[in-house]
């Protein structure tokens, strides 16, 4: 890969930028100040500082955000705000897309990746990666809701597989919801076939990755590849009412 790509894919800045930071001495390969922005190196192999001080190559990125309400789930858009306008500067990256999407108004867990085959993965059916909601309902879940919900929710042309669905005890208007399936409005239209109205819905994991309590609304962090591999594991079966 050339110096100057690399530098940029890094978030550096610019190819013009590095061009004039390699030429200023500021870059090392392996201990060895460079001039030649277009010379050839090995990220996984070379290292590489800035400053003196080393970058850490990573062949991809994954991010945890906490979606907001009122924001896109888009790469970009002329006349609304999407999620890659939250990232901070440090974390953008070239290549980045949302891996699935959430609502506008639905907020929680969304992950940033520039991985295509770890987004496609995640989000083929095959994959059975389970995604778990907490809703809020303008009128209160019941017992027979949670009956249709494990068959599997059939009304005129939707079908949605089987699903778990537990009621919150202190408040029937609240509940939890485990879907392996990602279908345009999947939650929302569920309920509304039990004649109930979605007002709230946040997604509190994928797999066993769950969102970081510490991300604020809009805030996001890089995972490690370790965690980014979580959504493959299965959760646990009980409900966590604390994320």
């Amino acid at each position: 890969m050339r110096l100057d790509k690399f530098l940029a894919n890094e978030n550096i800045g610019s190819r013009k930028a590095v061009g004039v930071l390699v030429r200023s001495g500021a870059v090392t390969v392996n201990g060895q100040a460079v001039k030649k922005a277009d010379m050839q190196v090995d990220p996984a192999c070379d290292t590489v500082c800035v400053n003196g001080a080393p970058l850490r190559y990573n062949a991809h990125t994954y991010i945890m955000m906490n979606k907001p309400a009122g924001v896109l789930t888009a790469t970009r858009d002329s006349r609304a705000e999407t999620v890659l306008d939250l990232l901070p500067p440090a974390l953008k990256r070239r290549g980045l897309f949302p891996a699935g999407r959430l609502d506008k108004d639905t907020t929680g867990l969304l992950i940033l990746t520039d991985d295509g085959d770890y987004a496609h993965r995640m989000l083929a059916p095959k994959s059975h990666v389970m995604k778990r909601y907490e809703a809020v309902l303008d009128r209160p879940a019941e017992a027979a809701d949670k009956t249709r919900f494990a068959a599997g929710i059939r009304s005129g042309e939707d079908c949605f597989a089987p699903a778990l669905l537990e009621i919150s005890p202190a408040d029937p208007h609240t509940v939890w919801v485990e879907i392996r399936e990602g279908k345009f409005h999947q939650v929302k239209r569920m309920f509304r076939a039990c004649g109930k109205t979605v007002t709230a819905l946040r997604r509190l994991s994928i797999g066993a990755l769950r969102l970081d309590p510490a991300l604020g609304p809009g805030e996001a962090r890089v995972l490690s590849e370790k965690e980014a591999m979580l959504v493959f594991e299965k959760k646990p079966e009980q409900f966590d009412r604390k994320v």
